[in-house]
């Protein structure tokens, strides 16, 4: 991997190992991406269990659902081993169990389901009309501390906030909503799985931030803990991730140290592409329930 393409480390990242270790299970190995405080971040290994399952179902099958639980924190400096449990091969679905270890311990645990391309009913929940990307300045444009500038440079994707990013010091209005552009720094390869995977990727990010704006809160709130305890997501439609993505986002509650943020990815021309949820643990000293 290396540092001046984010790009290459992702798709590095992405591209697991296969070894002839296993009992019932299909054994993958992966590398972590370096990560500012050592911990693996969580869409990695989403990203890579979505790897390793689907590479036990046919091509014919992509992967439309998916549910896991972030069990122990990851460390991003050593490699991560997945099983894949073959549950289930029906007519047109499949279904997977994957676990991802390190040390020999769990520290993410998935299943997820696949289907062939099939006809059916076809609608969905329009975009909202918001400014397009070139009328969103990036993450990096001045007001950022260094490292936190440093940090998004490193990222393989490029991420526009439109209502204005939660890394600086300035106040925010409390709502609960928020939409973002994401898409990579450079173009993929033409792969559907590495596209599915790449979705999950992004998918994990920024979306625990509905949840800070409805209360007010950035990311430099003195004290503040987060930790994504879950995730659900499910593909609707192909996209490319390589071309810009508007990820509409908000938090419907929060309570008990806990808060519930969900999502929905877009094409540009306004293709409703995948659904997200994800419940994280919130913690601010001194706030209230």
């Amino acid at each position: 991997m290396t540092e001046t393409d984010p790009v290459s480390s992702l798709i590095s990242v992405l591209s697991l190992a296969s070894t002839e270790a296993r009992t019932t299970e299909d054994i993958f190995t992966g590398l972590s991406q370096p990560m500012p405080f050592g911990r693996v971040y969580g869409g990695q290994v989403l990203a890579q269990a979505v790897v390793a399952a689907s590479r036990t179902v046919e091509d014919e099958r992509p992967i439309h659902s998916m549910h896991g639980y972030f069990l122990r924190p990851g460390d991003s400096a050593r490699g991560i081993t997945f099983s894949v449990d073959r549950l289930r091969d029906g007519r047109s679905f499949s279904a997977r169990r994957t676990q991802a270890y390190q040390e020999g311990v769990p520290i993410f645990s998935m299943i997820a389901s696949f289907q062939t391309e099939d006809a059916g009913l076809d609608h969905s929940e329009p975009a909202p009309d918001v400014p397009g990307p070139e009328d969103v300045p990036d993450l990096e444009t001045g007001g950022l501390h260094p490292m936190t500038m440093r940090s998004f440079g490193d990222l393989p994707v490029e991420v526009k906030h439109v209502p204005g990013s939660l890394y600086r010091d300035e106040p925010v209005a409390p709502d609960p909503r928020q939409t973002v552009w994401l898409r990579t720094r450079r173009g993929l390869p033409d792969d559907r799985l590495l596209h599915r995977a790449a979705l999950a990727y992004l998918s994990d990010m920024t979306i625990q931030e509905s949840i800070l704006r409805a209360h007010g809160l950035t990311w430099t709130t003195p004290g503040l803990s987060v930790a994504s305890l879950d995730h659900a997501m499910w593909w609707h439609r192909a996209a490319r991730v390589d071309e810009w993505l508007l990820y509409v986002q908000e938090s419907p509650t929060a309570r008990g140290g806990r808060g519930l943020a969900t999502g929905r990815i877009y094409t540009r021309d306004g293709a409703l592409v995948a659904s997200v949820a994800q419940e994280v643990m919130v913690r601010v000293p001194g706030g209230s329930e």
